[in-house]
């Protein structure tokens, strides 16, 4: 295969007589080298030709052509002459090769782009949500330090240390229904404090 570009313009300008190319693929099939540079030079061109119109890419396309020229080697033995002529064969060989690099090509485009955009939506999403968390609990401190100690005491208790009204009122040695009523109202400074609605 002494061809200086592989897929550059028919040297023959399409003069090649293509009548004998079964019998160059039935030697193909047997592995006569010789036969496939024959072959190359009949269909390498077209191939190309074919190739580029769908890949656009010329280094693509020239790999993909490529790839077509080696499974024409390797699928000699599939050829039938009565099913389709060796042209028409390669064509649609080409053809079929070339849609694929593109769809795999869109397909990875596709994933790249899929995952900066989840890459970039969750370093936003954690990095808001980290703002707001630390805003949010600077303001319950904030809101805290305006109840009376009772009542910071006893919120406090029971919403961050997990007790019950009875257990609050048994810490802080206070009665029950005080216990009860300065957590109402704690409660009910806090949401004005934040700006909750009900």
């Amino acid at each position: 295969m002494n061809q200086p570009s592989p897929f550059g313009p028919d040297p023959t300008g399409g003069r090649t007589d293509r009548t004998d190319l079964p019998e160059v693929m039935r030697q193909v099939a047997h592995g006569d080298k010789g036969a496939f540079s024959v072959l190359y030079d009949a269909l390498a061109p077209l191939v190309y030709g074919i190739v580029i119109k769908v890949v656009r890419d010329r280094a693509q396309s020239e790999e993909v052509a490529q790839e077509v020229m080696i499974d024409l080697w390797r699928q000699a033995a599939r050829y039938r002459p009565d099913s389709a002529s060796v042209t028409t064969w390669a064509a649609t060989i080409a053809h079929r090769r070339a849609v694929d690099r593109v769809r795999s090509v869109q397909a990875s485009t596709d994933r790249e782009r899929a995952q900066a955009a989840r890459e970039h939506r969750t370093a936003f999403d954690e990095v808001a949500e980290q703002v707001e968390t630390r805003l949010d609990s600077e303001q319950v401190r904030r809101c805290l330090r305006g109840l009376t100690e009772l009542q910071r005491q006893a919120v406090t208790m029971a919403y961050y240390q997990g007790l019950t009204y009875r257990e609050v009122a048994e810490v802080l040695d206070a009665p029950l229904p005080t216990v009860k009523t300065r957590m109402r109202d704690g409660l009910v400074r806090l949401r004005d404090c934040m700006g909750v609605t009900t």
